[in-house]
């Protein structure tokens, strides 16, 4: 069996707040083509590791390698560069905006033509522009936003704002997806909805995902590994299945232990 190349590697992460401890030594790798979930309690530390990873947050202690790129050196701006984006756990769209100019506010990394070609709209400007919204409506298409596609964000409901976030994130075009909870707030038909946007992109797109969700029924048909927190430490890592059944789990998490 071939063991899929690493992408990620989290080395000893250590983040404090003052005297609040919030990650304590944290390490985990993440493989590439994988779905790798973090779970745990509120407060276990697991957007503080997403913070990390996206520059966000710059940990006291170790270091976090992205193909061979070392993100504790590197400013926030960076990190999408590489192909890293992210999804977040509130919603961080500009809702003055349509669902279009969302999108197409994400393809600015990877825009090139100058200040006096875009005024005037001519040459590069013009070719990339084209192309830059070729991707956008392909992504639009793809999440099954088309009937919103200029319509102002801030009037559309919780779940489609969900679904435009995601599509920002995909218009970086990353090779890294971070996911911050991305069903939250979500019924039981959106959740649905999203899981199977999650799914296609990961198998169509060959997209690497680290995914923190509390749904753990989604979590566990879903994630190919599970890294659990608790109290700003690891605590456990493995397959779904051993993750269910780890009594360290079932008593930080779940909060009981299972009957024989």
């Amino acid at each position: 069996m071939v063991v899929p190349e690493v992408q990620l590697v989290v080395d000893s992460i250590s983040l404090s707040f003052g005297r609040s401890q919030t990650l304590a030594r944290v390490s985990t790798t993440v493989h590439q083509g994988e779905i790798l979930a973090i779970i745990g309690p509120n407060g276990a530390g697991k957007t503080s590791l997403l913070n990390c990873i996206n520059g966000f947050y710059k940990p006291q202690q170790g270091r976090i390698l992205y193909q061979g790129h070392d993100l504790t050196r590197l400013p926030s701006f960076r990190i999408p560069q590489l192909g890293i984006a992210r999804t977040f756990q509130n919603l961080a769209l500009y809702t003055g905006l349509s669902t279009l100019d969302n999108l197409m506010a994400a393809r600015h990394i990877h825009m090139h033509a100058g200040l006096l070609q875009c005024l005037l709209y001519w040459g590069l400007a013009h070719r990339e522009d084209i192309a830059h919204r070729r991707v956008v409506e392909e992504i639009i298409d793809f999440l099954e936003i088309e009937h919103h596609r200029k319509t102002v964000v801030g009037a559309l409901p919780h779940g489609l704002r969900k679904r435009v976030e995601l599509g920002r994130a995909l218009a970086l075009e990353p090779s890294l997806l971070l996911l911050d909870e991305p069903m939250t707030g979500m019924n039981q038909e959106e959740k649905e909805d999203m899981a199977r946007f999650i799914l296609d992109i990961h198998e169509r797109r060959g997209l690497t995902i680290v995914l923190i969700e509390h749904d753990m029924g989604l979590v566990m048909d879903i994630a190919d590994r599970v890294v659990v927190l608790d109290f700003g430490q690891k605590i456990a890592e493995g397959a779904p299945d051993e993750i269910k059944n780890n009594p360290d789990v079932i008593r930080a998490y779940l909060g009981q232990e299972q009957s024989a």
